[in-house]
């Protein structure tokens, strides 16, 4: 009976010892998707993705309106004159689609580039917060079962992050 009381108190000694190395500070959590969303560089980004999708669709329809010029002209030509028109057609079609393809590559491949890099610009701006404010942990609130809104941390990233110079 000694023994285990001598080994009970030993083990609440061992764990009162242990749960000062386990213990937390400072936790919370920021709504990743909202600081992408509200960084001042998304915006501009989307805007200049913007103009170059606006100026790139006006190619496209330029493209389109001549195929559809030419389509108008088969229906007044001969047999012949049909058929080395319709070639004419089936090229500008076929360039068109190259043209679709190669802008739509080209378009994702430079908004998938500039996702990444505001990321880390992100998650840089987040590991000077959190360390500036003596936070332990800081995790992206999608992994969260249940969340405090006082743990939020999302407003003063997002202030944080755009108030540092680009």
């Amino acid at each position: 009976m000694k023994r285990v009381l001598i080994a009970a108190f030993a083990v609440l000694f061992a764990a009162g010892m242990a749960a000062p190395a386990f213990a937390v500070e400072k936790i919370g959590y920021v709504d990743l998707a909202r600081v992408f969303d509200e960084y001042h560089k998304t915006k501009d980004f989307d805007k200049t993705l913007e103009t170059k999708g606006t100026a790139k669709q006006a190619e496209r329809d330029k493209m389109v309106a001549e195929i559809k010029k030419l389509k108008d002209e088969v229906e007044l030509l001969s047999a012949k004159a049909k058929d080395d028109k319709q070639v004419v057609i089936d090229e500008k079609i076929k360039q068109l689609q190259d043209f679709d393809r190669l802008t739509r590559d080209a378009l994702r491949k430079e908004r998938d580039g500039m996702v990444r890099e505001i990321l880390k610009e992100i998650e840089g701006v987040i590991q000077v917060f959190g360390k500036s404010q003596g936070y332990t942990f800081i995790f992206n609130d999608r992994v969260l079962v249940f969340k405090s809104e006082s743990a939020d941390l999302t407003a003063p990233v997002i202030k944080a992050l755009n108030a540092k110079k680009a």
